[in-house]
């Protein structure tokens, strides 16, 4: 009998997991990782993890599979919170969930679950898994899940070979309101539970009170950047050379003081991430102003009206080459060569056209469309259909 570790979170999604790897007759073993306890960031007086670990126990104790907390939280701290404050320095906007995936869940957690002599870890990740045979090899692929809403093949891009091998998606070919409906029919307490916002395990956590623990607020101004800048209008339409086209086309633009006007102030640039339009507390424009770029070195913040503000697309990206991560290895293409894929920079976005150009010093992605708030620090994912064949950090 195969050995499975689910990890359980306490939600509907993972309770679901277990109740279905029991039903397909493997020995279930359910695990709550607790990543996070200093209460002192949370919002509100309920403490998520202590709910969420109880819901946890008793989906477990209603399965009758046995049950266990690990604490991971000098760990989720070390490689998620410590991360996201220097990356926040810096300016970039780093993706927590990506992180949590690739180095708690499918790291930390996946070697705890194997020295327990699991066989296999299995989440309620909406995704599938697929295998094939090439060339005499097992090949493992990170498939989209099939209720589309949900998918969630983007946060596991960063997975490899060695993890897909040893994971399991049960939940993945199904739709949301199945889970719930199977969730109902078994009575498991969190059949209706809200689906988690926040941090990743960390629960209710506002992101601009977290990173005001550590990082200091310091006012600066907020300048607001026309959209008929002379900068807008004069990118080349004939290239001498696909290199220098993609080079200006995933340039970002550069911005100082003196091209735009002060309206009003903030608390931090460092606070702020490209695209955002709240918590600017900028009245009295025609169209709301959109953050079009942040210099944290001089903790300016620019900002444009309306989110067709030309400062807010580009057309290419770039990734650093040891940025640069192949699901499918096989797959991956050498210098100057390219390949046509679908591609999305963020969780949810509809894929979008694109072509990858590797060149001897990073890859370029270069989209059939201009794209809005391409950001440094998160994460761009290519896909050949419905499967995640790579992804990396935007630079």
């Amino acid at each position: 009998m195969k050995k499975v570790v689910v990890g359980l979170s306490g939600g509907v999604d993972s309770s679901v997991t277990a109740y279905l790897l029991q039903q397909q007759g493997y020995e279930v073993i359910g695990l709550f990782m607790k990543n996070w306890h200093d209460d002192t960031v949370t919002i509100s007086d309920e403490c998520p993890w202590l709910d969420d670990s109880n819901d946890a126990m008793m989906v477990a104790e209603k399965l009758g599979i046995p049950f266990q907390t690990v604490d991971l939280s000098e760990e989720y701290k070390e490689r998620i919170v410590d991360y996201m404050f220097r990356e926040y320095e810096l300016g970039r906007t780093p993706n927590p969930d990506v992180l949590c995936n690739r180095e708690i869940k499918f790291d930390v957690f996946m070697k705890i679950a194997l020295s327990l002599g699991a066989d296999y870890v299995a989440t309620g990740h909406y995704c599938r898994k697929g295998i094939i045979e090439k060339d005499g090899k097992t090949i493992y692929q990170l498939l989209a899940g099939k209720d589309y809403n949900k998918d969630q093949s983007y946060f596991l891009c960063q997975l490899t070979q060695e993890q897909l091998s040893k994971t399991l998606f049960p939940i993945g070919k199904l739709l949301k309101p199945e889970v719930r409906k199977i969730a109902a029919e078994q009575d498991l307490i969190t059949a209706d539970k809200k689906d988690s916002q926040g941090l990743c395990f960390i629960g209710k956590v506002r992101l601009p009170e977290f990173l005001q623990q550590k990082l200091k607020a310091k006012e600066g101004v907020i300048v607001e950047i026309d959209a008929h800048r002379e900068q807008y209008q004069d990118l080349p339409v004939h290239f001498n050379s696909k290199a220098e086209e993609l080079k200006l086309l995933s340039k970002k633009f550069q911005y100082e003081l003196a091209d735009g006007k002060v309206v009003g102030k903030h608390q931090g640039a460092h606070y702020f991430t490209k695209g955002q339009r709240k918590g600017l507390a900028v009245g009295g424009t025609p169209e709301p102003l959109f953050v079009i770029d942040t210099d944290v070195d001089e903790n300016i913040i620019y900002t444009g009206q309306g989110k067709e503000h030309p400062g807010l697309f580009r057309k290419a990206l770039f990734v650093e080459n040891d940025e640069v991560h192949w699901v499918r290895k096989d797959l991956a293409i050498s210098p100057d060569s390219e390949l046509k894929v679908q591609a999305r920079i963020r969780y949810r976005q509809e894929l979008q056209a694109a072509t990858l150009h590797q060149t001897e010093n990073g890859l370029y992605v270069l989209f059939e469309n201009a794209q809005s708030a391409i950001t440094e620090g998160q994460f761009v994912a290519w896909y050949l259909e419905d499967e995640l064949i790579g992804s990396g950090v935007i630079s």
